[in-house]
């Protein structure tokens, strides 16, 4: 995997710090053109120079500040990775906010809608942006970056998991319609990182983050959290060859042995397994409730 991407171009957004940045870097280093994206002008104009420089002669780093929640700002940003390049290959989604920290009822409301506009409606515009080029060329990769919010109830963190449920079964929904056209669509469970995120909750505080969640972010904090390498490694193999006609699915950096995914590509073509599904009764050992 070590220069998987080469030739290829990604567009990365929240690219300035985080995973996102992470993620660009490992492409810069599997040799991909990366463009970068983020709202912060002066972080990603940073963020460019150092991946940049290290880059190979023949690859290039594009920073284009926007904001993923405005389709002008979305068309922008594209265009500006055609223009350079010729073609896009990648996509990552991976801008996203926790939003309003506090009981859904008592939250601000604006922040909670602007919170799915970044998470949700952001990713679903720069998927319908690069779909035309994508299925003119009959492949593609999109890479949505999920989290804890899409798997389990996040009290307190509404916004975010409501939003982040609803990324990882549109990434599933759009897989299956566009499958005829060679574009892999999958979601990014990548663990639990330290990063701006988790600098929020602690500065929430326990009363409006719950006690339960303030404690376990603060000693994810002092462990170190997942290594930011972990989820860009997956990042990686999914917007390469390796992973094509891998899609719909929500794989774990962290728990899913996904190297050994190629192997099974046909059981994970023609099962529900690594998606969003309902439980019943029995699946837990109970005889009632089913049929």
């Amino acid at each position: 995997m070590s220069r998987a991407l080469e030739g290829r171009t990604a567009v990365v957004t929240g690219a300035s710090q985080g995973l996102g940045r992470a993620i660009a870097a490992a492409y810069v280093a599997a040799g991909a053109n990366v463009v970068l994206c983020a709202r912060g002008e002066r972080a990603l104009a940073e963020a460019a120079a150092a991946l940049q420089a290290a880059a190979g002669d023949t690859q290039r780093v594009v920073p284009v500040a926007a904001d993923v929640a405005r389709e002008a700002d979305v068309h922008r940003v594209v265009s500006a990775a055609l223009d350079r390049f010729g073609g896009l290959e990648i996509l990552v989604n991976n801008a996203g906010v926790y939003g309003p920290i506090g009981d859904a009822d008592k939250v601000d409301w604006q922040a909670w809608v602007d919170a799915v506009s970044i998470n949700l409606l952001g990713s679903v515009l720069f998927a319908r942006e690069v779909l035309p080029h994508f299925k003119a060329r009959r492949y593609g990769k999109i890479i949505q970056v999920s989290g804890g919010g899409a798997t389990r109830p996040l009290p307190r963190l509404s916004a975010y998991a409501a939003s982040k449920a609803a990324v990882v079964r549109f990434a599933e929904t759009l897989a299956v319609e566009v499958a005829e056209f060679n574009v892999d669509i999958n979601s990014i469970a990548p663990g639990a990182l330290n990063t701006r995120l988790l600098d929020q909750v602690l500065s929430a505080g326990p009363a409006a983050a719950g006690r339960d969640f303030f404690d376990q972010s603060a000693r994810q904090r002092s462990s170190g959290g997942t290594p930011l390498e972990v989820p860009a490694r997956l990042a990686v193999f999914l917007a390469s060859a390796a992973s094509d006609g891998l899609t719909g699915k929500l794989i774990s950096a962290l728990w899913d042995d996904w190297e050994s995914f190629p192997q099974h590509l046909r059981e994970l073509t023609e099962s529900d397994v690594y998606t969003l599904r309902r439980i019943v009764a029995r699946e837990r050992g109970f005889d009632w409730g089913d049929k």
